[in-house]
């Protein structure tokens, strides 16, 4: 029995050594061609009401509660939400907007809380704008934990992508 103690502890403490050796920063991005320029592109991303056509998580939970404050979009636009276990609660507002860059301060409530910066870029290519949405923020240990048995990188830039996507069908219908 003390051995088997010994053996868990010993894994417990290997675990926490491991993940204590991880990165204390993330960056989690990923991007996509939008055929239109950033001046159609950016009123989508910076007036949150126009999220509920784009945003990859606005259908995890049919009864979450949407709070809209501040600024009606541009900086100093407020979006709260509080919704199920999916989907967490949590504040992001604008604090940067330009047609180039739109920077915003997220804060995550529930389930784990967090601060973090989100940001898009938006960059003329050709006919078109490469849009690329990226997440920084800090790994506590508890995320540096996680990290080790789920890819933290794979699973939010999954959400990313479908985001783009959908941005990208939004703007080029019109």
């Amino acid at each position: 029995m003390l051995t088997v103690l010994g053996i868990l502890i010993s894994l417990v403490v290997l675990v926490l050594v491991v993940a204590s050796m991880r990165p204390d920063d993330f960056r989690y991005e990923r991007s996509t061609a939008i055929a239109a320029s950033p001046e159609v592109i950016v009123p989508h991303i910076h007036d949150y009401r126009k999220w509920t056509a784009w945003s990859p998580w606005d259908d995890l939970d049919p009864n979450m509660t949407r709070t809209y404050s501040g600024a009606e979009s541009g900086v100093g636009a407020v979006y709260a939400w509080d919704g199920n276990a999916k989907a967490g609660a949590g504040r992001i507002e604008v604090t940067s907007s330009t047609d180039q860059k739109i920077l915003m301060n997220l804060e995550f409530l529930r389930p784990f809380k967090a601060q973090n910066l989100a940001e898009f870029t938006l960059t003329p290519e050709g006919a078109g704008t490469k849009v690329v949405w990226a997440m920084t923020g800090k790994y506590p240990l508890i995320s540096k934990v996680m990290g080790l048995f789920v890819n933290m990188d794979e699973m939010v830039g999954k959400d990313f992508a479908k985001g783009l996507a959908s941005l990208k069908t939004v703007v080029e219908k019109g």
